[in-house]
Formats: C-alpha cells, sequence, structure tokens
C-alpha cells in the first residue's frame, strides 16, 4: 500500500474527503517526526512504539577492496510492534 493508497483508506474508514485524510495523514507524519527528532518516543498503546536510536560510530570494511572504513555515529528511527497488532497478525 502507498501513500495515496492509504489516503484513500483512510477516507472511506474515516467517513473524511481525501483531502481531510491526507491532510490528517500528512500531520501524523510530521509530529512523529519532529517528536522523534527531539529524542522523545510516539507510544500508541496496542499498536505501536516509534523511537530513535543511536548507531554508535564503528569500523566497517570495503566487501571489494577489503579495506576497513570509519562509520560515523548516526540517528536512526525504529518501531517496535504493539502486543495487540502482533497478536492480530498471528
Amino acid at each position: 500500500m502507498n501513500k495515496s493508497e492509504l489516503v484513500v483508506a483512510l477516507a472511506q474508514k474515516a467517513e473524511l474527503s481525501k483531502k481531510d485524510a491526507e491532510k490528517a495523514l500528512t500531520a501524523f507524519v510530521e509530529v512523529v517526526t519532529e517528536t522523534l527528532k527531539a529524542g522523545d518516543k510516539v507510544q500508541l498503546v496496542g499498536f505501536g512504539t516509534f523511537e530513535s536510536k543511536v548507531r554508535h560510530a564503528r569500523t566497517a570494511r570495503n566487501p571489494r577492496t577489503g579495506e576497513e572504513i570509519q562509520i560515523e555515529s548516526s540517528k536512526t528511527a525504529s518501531f517496535k510492534v504493539g502486543k495487540a497488532l502482533k497478536d492480530s497478525l498471528n
């Protein structure tokens, strides 16, 4: 499912116009992004938790040349599935 298909599904499920559903989805993504940038997490009980994690600097090896390279530390987003969602899939 891509973004436009998700907007249509949200509009039908919530009985909204496509325009309002797209605004709501865009606002949700922006709020989650801003929250993760601030170092906080977004927890939706039963669905899951979005949080930012730090990948520490490390040494890796270039598979083509075998040369060691340094990879800088970086932040990444992660999602942990909630119990209710996990149970509904199984």
